[in-house]
């Protein structure tokens, strides 16, 4: 796969760096660190020989003592090694451990507390468009999201359905995350319709045909293998009745359009109007963890349904990003950012919308979408 530089950048501290498969993690290291001593637990004969001997860790560093990093490819295939890791780090050899992993679940089911500090966390996520630069197009990434593994393959489609076959076979089945893969697939599908929605448990379990506390665990099985995040709603200092239950997203647009069953009863329309919020999305959180600072990213809903799609709030501003995938910009349109206005006049407040023209209506920044995206860059938000 064909390396495009990416925006995520590292210091020179221990680090977790956790993304979900296919985000390039294996690719970035090997071309920020090329001389590291490299330790690939995804290679069945590399897991077996630190499974029944975790020290023969000490003896490879101490046989290399001019490899100033160490990379550990997949270490949630083997938390115990992080035992061993903490005793390297704690001899202070001037070496620095890069931890790759695609799954948090093991690490804190096995009582491992991350290093307890002494290696901070950090999160590689699918590409953002500022990273493609002229190679960006949004109809491209609506249809097929911005996952690495998907842009470098000349069958897109294709490996978007093996992707979703991975984590089925791989992550949930041979690691007995669930008993019922034939439900969890089930559950995949419904959780596609809920993609962007506030999260009705109940409506879930039903279209899945399993109990709603069954269904609260497969939400976590999501969450903690990477592949699908919740918003809660922005509520400081809030001035109204507001909602009380998050949202949820599937990590990547295209794992959205994977999931979701099409037939001639689905609008194109729907599906891409799922899909670009979730692409907006996707991007936001990317911005929150690239940062400097520390941003999170919300929504924001009233009792009376007054709605915008994301608030992002943090060190450098308080932001309000509505979701059009429409090529006009109608005035109920800025209802919500109006009245988030007048509840927060201080934020920043954009429409997002299929066009191609930038307007301001109302202190209301109208911007084309694939400008927006193509402008976000971290620690830098677009004017």
């Amino acid at each position: 796969m064909a390396f495009i530089p990416r925006i995520f950048t590292a210091g020179r501290d221990h680090f977790f760096l956790l993304g979900p498969r296919g985000t390039g993690k294996t690719l970035w290291c090997a071309h920020q660190y090329p001389d590291a001593l490299r330790i690939d637990l995804l290679d069945p004969r590399t897991l077996r020989q630190f499974s029944a001997q975790p020290e023969r860790l000490t003896e490879l560093i101490d046989a290399n003592p001019r490899k100033t990093h160490i990379v550990i490819d997949e270490i949630q295939k083997l938390p115990t090694l992080l035992e061993v890791v903490h005793l390297l780090i704690e001899r202070k050899t001037r070496q620095q451990f890069i931890l790759t992993g695609s799954s948090a679940r093991k690490l804190r089911r096995h009582g491992v507390n991350l290093l307890g500090g002494r290696a901070v966390e950090r999160h590689l996520h699918p590409y953002m468009a500022a990273e493609l630069g002229d190679r960006f197009s949004i109809a491209k990434a609506l249809r097929q999201g911005m996952l690495p593994v998907v842009w470098a393959a000349d069958d897109p489609e294709a490996i978007l359905h093996a992707y979703n076959g991975l984590y089925l076979r791989e992550e949930v089945q041979m690691e007995g995350l669930v008993r019922n893969v034939g439900a969890f697939a089930r559950f995949l599908e419904a959780m596609s319709f809920a993609h962007g929605s506030v999260l009705n448990l109940a409506a879930v379990a039903r279209d899945s045909q399993v109990s709603r506390k069954t269904v609260e665990g497969y939400v976590e099985i999501l969450e903690d293998l990477l592949l699908g995040f919740r918003l809660d709603v922005f509520t400081k200092r809030a001035k109204r009745v507001l909602a009380a239950h998050p949202k949820f997203y599937f990590f990547d647009a295209g794992v959205f359009r994977a999931n979701r069953p099409t037939g001639p009863l689905d609008s194109p329309s729907d599906l891409d109007g799922g899909a670009l919020e979730g692409l907006v999305a996707q991007h936001l959180r990317a911005w929150c963890d690239y940062s400097d600072g520390r941003h999170n990213l919300h929504y924001w809903q009233t009792r009376a349904q007054v709605e915008i799609d994301f608030v992002v709030y943090g060190e450098s501003g308080l932001y309000a990003i509505e979701v059009k995938n429409a090529r006009q910009v109608r005035p109920e349109d800025l209802r919500g950012l109006k009245g988030f206005g007048e509840d927060y006049p201080q934020s920043r407040r954009y429409l997002l919308y299929r066009g191609k023209e930038r307007l301001k209506r109302d202190d209301v920044l109208c911007m084309p979408c694939e400008e927006f995206l193509l402008d976000l860059r971290p620690d830098r938000f677009p004017t």
